[in-house]
């Protein structure tokens, strides 16, 4: 994407034009389902999320600084809809902290991804436990700190870390054992 033309909708849908406010919709909405997507459990949660955020986007129009890019910008609050999403779908979430478990993982341990679909792995870490696939996403993907993820979903730093730890392993288990179906089966 041009950034002279999503500045130019920027501009176009701060002032209340219906028809750049769609057309920044068509440029940005197939990235940001992507996004929403890795943090929902099913595609119509993903695309709830999606709705939810294009409605704060466009009513905190505002609120943008044109500090960052536009698109940034509006990454972040599909994020953090995403997590408002996750919170107000659940009865009592985070309310376990763990000690610190050090994280001592080495990126030898997921070089099988790299042989991975896209689509494969993305349903690996759907199949993870919410809160352990927000930590997983907002670290690894999004590149939060495990004070910021902390901070964003009101649990405790250890906590993050944990969940992140224990996300891993899930997902090891889990891409070693698809790797063992496959070797049976060849």
């Amino acid at each position: 994407m041009g950034s002279n033309l999503i500045d130019s909708l920027f501009f176009d849908c701060k002032n209340g034009d219906r028809r750049a406010q769609k057309e920044l919709f068509n440029r940005t909405a197939q990235t940001m389902l992507g996004l929403c997507y890795r943090y929902a459990k099913n595609t119509e949660d993903a695309e709830d999320i999606l709705q939810n955020g294009y409605i704060k986007v466009f009513k905190n129009l505002h609120s943008f600084k044109q500090n960052g890019s536009f698109e940034g910008w509006i990454k972040k609050i599909m994020i953090n809809t995403a997590i408002t999403y996750y919170r107000q779908s659940k009865n009592d979430p985070y309310t376990t902290d763990y000690t610190e478990i050090e994280n001592s993982m080495s990126s030898n341990d997921f070089s099988i991804i790299q042989t991975m679909e896209y689509q494969e792995l993305l349903e690996l870490v759907q199949s993870l436990p919410e809160k352990y696939r927000l930590v997983f996403n907002l670290y690894l993907i999004e590149g939060y700190s495990h004070q910021e993820i902390a901070d964003l979903l009101e649990i405790s730093e250890n906590t993050s870390k944990s969940q992140l730890f224990r996300a891993r392993e899930i997902l090891k288990n889990k891409i070693l054992k698809r790797e063992e179906e496959t070797y049976v089966i060849q």
